[in-house]
């Protein structure tokens, strides 16, 4: 019986969209989308007239394609189409400015760059030298691609040979979100996608041929593009896409139009959604309790992206009778590596290892500290990215040996749950003693005027860092004095002293990223 070796074909795009059609679910939907339903033989024969169409503009193995794309199905084409021929994509951010993705082709070397049409007017601002960029493609969802691309996908076969790749060929990167520094490329292999899905797919949310996903994350973010991409062509489930803005309106509508059974969020959006359902609440009274909610056909809900706040867990569930499966994940290990599992949540934690991936927390001599301190994180796991492009001295830094440092500080208690202490750059040493900025957020959020919270440390008078928190009240709360020091004291009542904020300043808005997650540098 042959065996396989490390330099047997293994090809991403043949596992995700081939296998499902030779497996029988060629006419099965893979897309729902508000315009038309895809099937896997439809996505098959756009990734296959895309690869075909990448050839012949002259793409090789290893050239690079940029993808500035919207939640389309034309993304899939382009992505498994590039990933086909041995070629390399790259989604990247949405929302950046003309500035950030010349930074991003040139960078990258990128040959072609496939943008969505909504995109086309930031593009066109673009300045400087290009050297490297050859192709522009626009995309529309609906007319497809644009001349020249236009011809040659239409003239291009619907069958293309596959290239010869290995499990441990470049596959496609993920830029990092840049929060020091200039965004770096982490390289991913072919493999990366059946590690994550294996482990966090299969072996954390269960899931099956059966379930419908619907991720508000958007398929250029990590999480986001194992949400939507590959976890539900992994195990042969469907997915909804759109390209819509993820507001809790277009939300609801598309949860109760087709009825998903997953359902992927950040913290901050699932904060929206409630409130949104309890202003509509006051405006035309709280549904009857018989009545079905909007949420009824998912069976799992699940958070990453930023630590999800216990209050915010305990509202959801009270409301919608769900879990939110909290988790860590990172660009460097393509997904969720830490999370809580169906039925067994401890709200505040991250939860448990996800099959596949081993933990050890460190001190600043690399000793691993006891259970209930506080550590840097690392993680070991076959989903590991190969090392930053262009970045030495930051691949030396971030992935060591078999470990990857994710740059965030965490405490493991005595049942083996991981506590998210902030990152190691955002943490306060006050009187000498290390305090999360999270847990005290997380105790002020629960006061019942809080709708929002960030905590950065701050120099006193005598220039020694202190706590500051800067709050988003709720609607029907006024800001006062009182009630500054009617919170800090609700933090001294339930905390030490020493993480009682020094200040409290109110606040209209949180600043947050692009994709949602909050800003402690824009405070400082």
């Amino acid at each position: 019986m042959a065996t396989e070796t490390s330099h047997d074909f293994f090809n991403a795009a043949d596992y995700f969209v081939d296998r499902n059609v030779r497996e029988g679910r060629g006419r099965k939907t893979a897309v729902y989308t508000e315009y038309r339903n895809y099937t896997y033989n439809d996505i098959q024969k756009m990734t296959n007239k895309s690869a075909n169409a990448l050839r012949e503009l002259g793409l090789r193995v290893d050239d690079r394609v940029l993808i500035l794309m919207l939640d389309v199905p034309q993304f899939y084409a382009v992505f498994w189409g590039a990933i086909k021929i041995g070629a390399v994509p790259i989604p990247v951010n949405t929302m950046l400015t003309a500035e950030g993705y010349a930074y991003f082709l040139n960078d990258s070397r990128a040959k072609v760059l496939f943008v969505s049409e909504e995109l086309l007017p930031v593009i066109l601002h673009l300045k400087g030298n290009l050297p490297y960029l050859r192709d522009l493609v626009a995309v529309s969802e609906k007319e497809g691609a644009y001349i020249p691309f236009r011809q040659k996908y239409r003239h291009a076969s619907s069958e293309a040979k596959t290239e010869f790749t290995i499990k441990d060929d470049v596959g496609f990167w993920l830029y990092s979100s840049g929060s020091t520094g200039l965004p770096k490329g982490a390289i991913h292999s072919h493999y990366d996608m059946v590690v994550a899905t294996e482990g966090f797919g299969r072996g954390v949310l269960n899931l099956t041929a059966d379930d419908i996903l619907f991720s508000a994350a958007p398929l250029f973010h990590a999480y986001g593009l194992g949400n939507s991409c590959y976890l539900p062509f992994g195990v042969g489930a469907s997915v909804i896409l759109t390209s819509d803005t993820p507001t809790p309106e277009n939300v609801l509508r598309l949860v109760e139009r087709f009825r998903p059974t997953i359902f992927f969020n950040i913290p901050t959006y699932y904060g929206e959604i409630l409130d949104y359902l309890e202003r509509r609440d006051k405006q035309y009274g709280t549904p009857a309790p018989s009545t079905p909610h909007e949420f009824s056909s998912v069976r799992i809900c699940c958070s990453a992206g930023e630590a999800l706040p216990p209050e915010l867990y305990h509202r959801w569930k009270q409301r919608f009778g769900i879990d939110i499966l909290d988790g860590l994940g990172t660009s460097e290990l393509l997904h969720i590596f830490i999370c809580n599992r169906p039925g067994d949540v401890r709200p505040g934690s991250s939860g448990k290892p996800v099959p596949g991936y081993e933990l050890k927390l460190i001190d600043d001599q690399d000793r691993e500290v006891p259970k209930g301190e506080i550590g840097a994180l690392l993680v070991k796991g076959r989903s590991a990215a190969q090392q930053y492009w262009r970045g030495r001295e930051k691949t030396l830094a971030t992935m060591q040996g078999e470990w990857i440092n994710t740059g965030d500080k965490y405490h493991e208690d005595g049942d083996g749950y991981f506590w998210f202490a902030g990152r190691s750059d955002d943490m306060l040493k006050v009187g000498g003693i290390w305090v999360s900025p999270v847990e005290v957020e997380n105790c002020i959020r629960e006061h019942f005027v809080v709708r929002e919270v960030a905590v950065i440390g701050s120099p006193d008078e005598k220039d020694l860092i202190k706590p500051k928190a800067f709050v988003v009240l709720r609607e029907d709360a006024e800001p006062s004095s009182e009630l500054k020091e009617d919170i800090k004291q609700w933090v001294l009542d339930r905390t030490a002293a020493y993480k009682v904020p020094h200040w409290v300043e109110f606040v209209k808005e949180i600043p947050k990223g692009p994709t949602g997650k909050m800003q402690r540098s824009e405070l400082r």
